[in-house]
């Protein structure tokens, strides 16, 4: 966690965050696992942290991780979400991850191509409150939920054939 709070105190607050720069170390942290995950399955992976992605494989594949906090074990039910600000990332695959409030456990939730994520995805608008969840939406943003997104092995598998 180390890592992820230094790069967390010196990105700040970006523009334009939900958070007002408060999500950042859950955001590092969700990039960490997703980085220790691939390194420890034998993937070459550089932790690059530019706008458009956060994570590049020696295949030249680029992830950008999408991290939410949270403060039990996420369900498959549980949404995964890009705001729409953020569509327009220049990445070849999402990767969602959640990260509980005291940030002692992580989970790696799964991948999606950024193509299909949108092809899935359902928009909602700021003010809206999630029927499925009862949350209301604080920035105009993009779901699709846990259990449709790809497992991360066949990430791997998928980076292998490439």
């Amino acid at each position: 966690m180390t890592a992820a709070h230094e790069k967390s105190m010196e990105m700040g607050t970006l523009k334009n965050s939900v958070t007002n720069g408060a999500g950042n170390l859950v955001g590092f942290v969700g990039e960490g696992l997703v980085h220790e995950y691939l390194q420890d399955q034998g993937q070459m992976c550089g932790w690059t942290n530019t706008y458009d992605y956060d994570l590049i494989l020696e295949s030249d594949i680029t992830i950008d991780v999408k991290s939410k906090r949270t403060g039990f074990p996420p369900k498959l039910d549980y949404e995964c979400s890009i705001t729409a600000l953020n569509t327009k990332q220049k990445c070849d695959l999402y990767v969602f991850t959640r990260v509980r409030n005291d940030m002692t456990v992580g989970w790696i939730l799964g991948f999606l191509p950024k193509s299909e994520y949108f092809d899935k995805a359902t928009f909602m608008e700021k003010g809206t409150v999630d029927s499925s969840n009862g949350w209301k939406v604080k920035s105009d943003c993009y779901n699709v939920p846990i259990n449709e997104l790809r497992p991360i092995h066949e990430l791997i598998k998928q980076n292998a054939d490439t």
